[in-house]
C-alpha cells in the first residue's frame, strides 16, 4: 500500500530536481519551480494512478470520485471492442489518424476542443487512457515535457509511441528582430535555442508525419494495411493540392516583393514560413510563456506595419486579440487569424472542420496579407 509520506519521499529525489538550467539560464522567474512542482505533481499521480489500479478502484464503471473530463472521442468501430485505440494530445494528428484509419480504430484527443495547448494539464484520466492505448501519438518538445516524463514511468514501458518531432527534420525556435523573449526585446536575428515543435504547419511535414502514421497503424493492424494505405493516397492527394495552393501564392508574391507578414501574437508558424519563403516579425516565439508586451515591442510593431505598408496584422486561433487588434488599430490594418491547427472551437469541431479546411482558410488569409 501507498501512503502518502511514502510519495512525498518520492518526488522529492535527485532525478526530480529543478535543473541548472531551469534555475539560472535566463528562464523567467519561477518558471524551474513551476516545473519542479509540474514533474513531482505528475510522479505522485502516476504513483496514486497505479496504486489505484492495483486495487481496482479505477476499473471501468467504478465510482472512484475522480471526473470524466470528456476527452473527445471519436468511436469508430461502432462499439466494437476489437479496433485499435489511438490516442493523440492535440487536434493535428487526431486529424491525420481520422483521414488515414477510417473506421477502423477507437480515437481520443486528450486536449478538448477549445483549449489552448499552453495550459493544459493532464488528469488522472488522460494518463490511464495513454497507459491503455494501443498507440499514442503525440507531439513532442518543450510543450510535451509533461509526456516525456511520464512515457519514462515504469507502468508506461508497454506503450506504443509515435512523436511528431522524430517524423520530420526539426528547425530551431527562432526570436527575430524586435520579439519579446525571456523578458528583453531581440535585436539579433540569429539566436536561436530550442527546436520549434510546430512540425505540422507545413503541408509537407503533415504529408511525411501521415507517412509516418500509416505505417505505424500498419504494424499494430497488418489487416488493415490495404485500407490505410488506399485512405492515406487520397490524403495525400489533398495535402498536395494544399501545397501547390500555398505554393503558387507565395511565389506570385514574391515576385511583387511582398513577403513579410506581421503578428500581434506568438509565431508559430516557423515551418510554414521556411517553406514558403516568408519573412515575419512577431510579438513573442511560439512557445512562449511571457505574452505580456512591452511598450517597445508594441512600437516596434506598429513601426513595421506603417513602414512596410503591412495591410493585414495576424493571430493564432484561441489567443488573446488585444495586441493585434491594438497594432491594427495604430495602423489602420485589418485582424485575422492564422491557423496552427493546434485546436479548434467545439463549433467547428461539430461542424466537421479538418486540417485541410482550416490550412485551405490559411491560403485565403494569405492572400489578403500580402496583398495578392
Amino acid at each position: 500500500m501507498i501512503v502518502m509520506k511514502d510519495l512525498a519521499a518520492y518526488t522529492l529525489s535527485d532525478e526530480v530536481r529543478p535543473s541548472r538550467r531551469d534555475m539560472n539560464y535566463g528562464m523567467p522567474f519561477g518558471y524551474g519551480k513551476r516545473k519542479y512542482r509540474h514533474r513531482c505533481f505528475l510522479l505522485v499521480l502516476l504513483a496514486a494512478i497505479s496504486a489505484c489500479m492495483l486495487s481496482g478502484c479505477l476499473a471501468a464503471g467504478s465510482s472512484n470520485g475522480l471526473t470524466s473530463d470528456s476527452q473527445v472521442t471519436d468511436s469508430r468501430n461502432n462499439g466494437d471492442n476489437s479496433g485499435l485505440r489511438i490516442v493523440t494530445t492535440i487536434f493535428p494528428q487526431y486529424d491525420f489518424v481520422r483521414q488515414i484509419a477510417g473506421e477502423r480504430v477507437s480515437l481520443q484527443m486528450l486536449l478538448k476542443p477549445g483549449e489552448e495547448t499552453h495550459s493544459y494539464e493532464p488528469t488522472p484520466r488522460d494518463i490511464i487512457a495513454i497507459q491503455n492505448a494501443d498507440l499514442f501519438i503525440y507531439v513532442g518538445g518543450e510543450n510535451d515535457e509533461w509526456v516525456e516524463d511520464i512515457l519514462d514511468a515504469p507502468e508506461m514501458e508497454q506503450v506504443k509511441r509515435l512523436r511528431l518531432t522524430d517524423c520530420v527534420e526539426n528547425l530551431k525556435e527562432e526570436h527575430v528582430e524586435g520579439m519579446r523573449h525571456k523578458g528583453q526585446i531581440c535585436m539579433d536575428t540569429e539566436e536561436e535555442e530550442e527546436t520549434d515543435e510546430h512540425v505540422w504547419t507545413s503541408p509537407k511535414n503533415a504529408m511525411q508525419i501521415s507517412i509516418q502514421i500509416k505505417e505505424a497503424l500498419s504494424a499494430l493492424d497488418p489487416a488493415g494495411k490495404e485500407e490505410y494505405e488506399a485512405n492515406l493516397s487520397a490524403y495525400l492527394e489533398q495535402l498536395s493540392a494544399l501545397d501547390g495552393q500555398f505554393r503558387e501564392i507565395t511565389q506570385k508574391a514574391a515576385g511583387q516583393d511582398r513577403h513579410l507578414l506581421l503578428f500581434g501574437d506568438r509565431f508559430p508558424f516557423r515551418y510554414l514560413a521556411r517553406e514558403y519563403g516568408l519573412d515575419y516579425y512577431a510579438a513573442f516565439p511560439g512557445c512562449a510563456s511571457d505574452t505580456e508586451p512591452s511598450a517597445a515591442v508594441m512600437a516596434f510593431l506598429i513601426r513595421k506595419m506603417r513602414e512596410e505598408k503591412i495591410p493585414v496584422v495576424l493571430k493564432m486561433e484561441l489567443s488573446s486579440d488585444q495586441i493585434a487588434h491594438a497594432v491594427a488599430e495604430a495602423s489602420g490594418a485589418e485582424v485575422r487569424v492564422l491557423y496552427s491547427c493546434h485546436n479548434l472551437t467545439v463549433q467547428q469541431f461539430e461542424a466537421g472542420e479538418t486540417y485541410v479546411s482550416m490550412m485551405q482558410e490559411n491560403v485565403e488569409t494569405l492572400k489578403a496579407a500580402l496583398m495578392y
